[in-house]
């Protein structure tokens, strides 16, 4: 018999599932789309043309997404917590983007770091290079190039996996660098019974191998997921307690699934070898 729990967590995991491959399917149709505007502009000016609408922990949501792809609006909005976080640093997020993975240049022998000072404070992250040597020189690469600075954490859920995510500067769940890296340390053995255990640090992907960009989640609760997403680092003791903080304001649909209330900024991220 799958006890009732055990079934709240297999549906939460399937629609995890789906989401990533909405997230998928978005992503070639926006291509497709790109393409076509390219074509016309060449011919005839056109005006503004709005681009992405989708949701993801695979990779990469915006609440208004989430609660219109699964979630029938209520007749009034939920009632929001208060907002614990502070007012974002002046700047604005960067939209490079590369061609190729950088050149891998990581230390596997040396000790990382990843600051996240957001606006809800500083998330200290213990970065495992020598399992994740691919993942962790990526990071080191972005955050020298201040890719994440100035962009928000655009998903939080509440039910059934309990994970915020990050990464994305569009803040869509569809933004990425402009290149993908490999799975890595999917045999961890903090990893067990497909459960990712609270302050885990792992990459978001498509729902397919092999397609990590930029966006990451991190857990602050244990949370029953597949061994699909890289994980690559551990959040320290003080780092947790932001991350409850954020969780405990809540999401904006009130079904589980959408942009965290607190307004959480990445206003700097730094990663630091020792």
């Amino acid at each position: 018999m799958v006890s009732q729990e055990q079934r709240r967590r297999q549906l939460a995991r399937e629609k995890f599932l789906r989401q990533q491959q909405r997230r998928t399917d978005a992503r070639r149709k926006a291509r497709v789309r790109n393409s076509v505007i390219a074509s016309v502009l060449a011919v005839v000016v056109i005006g503004s043309v709005a681009l992405y609408t989708t949701d993801v922990l695979e990779g990469d949501d915006d609440t208004k997404q989430n609660a219109g792809a699964e979630v029938t609006p209520s007749a009034s909005a939920p009632s929001k917590a208060p907002d614990p976080c502070e007012k974002p640093a002046e700047g604005k997020v960067k939209t490079a983007t590369w061609k190729k993975e950088p050149e891998l240049t990581v230390d596997k022998s040396a000790k990382y770091t990843m600051k996240l000072a957001t606006t809800c404070g500083d998330i200290d992250i213990a970065l495992k290079a020598s399992a994740a040597p691919h993942t962790v020189n990526s990071f080191d690469f972005l955050a020298g190039k201040g890719y994440f600075d100035h962009s928000k954490c655009h998903r939080l859920t509440t039910n059934g996996i309990y994970v915020l995510q990050c990464g994305d500067p569009t803040g869509t769940g569809t933004g990425g660098p402009g290149y993908t890296i490999p799975d890595e340390n999917l045999k961890d053995k903090s990893l067990k019974a497909n459960t990712y255990p609270a302050g885990t640090v792992a990459m978001a992907n498509t729902g397919q191998k092999h397609t990590g960009g930029s966006q990451f989640f991190l857990v602050y609760q244990d949370s029953q997921l597949p061994p699909s997403y890289t994980p690559f680092g551990t959040v320290s003791e003080s780092g947790m307690k932001v991350l409850k903080k954020i969780a405990d304001a809540g999401e904006s649909t009130g079904a589980g699934d959408g942009a965290p209330n607190a307004t959480v900024v990445i206003d700097k991220a730094t990663v630091t070898k020792s």
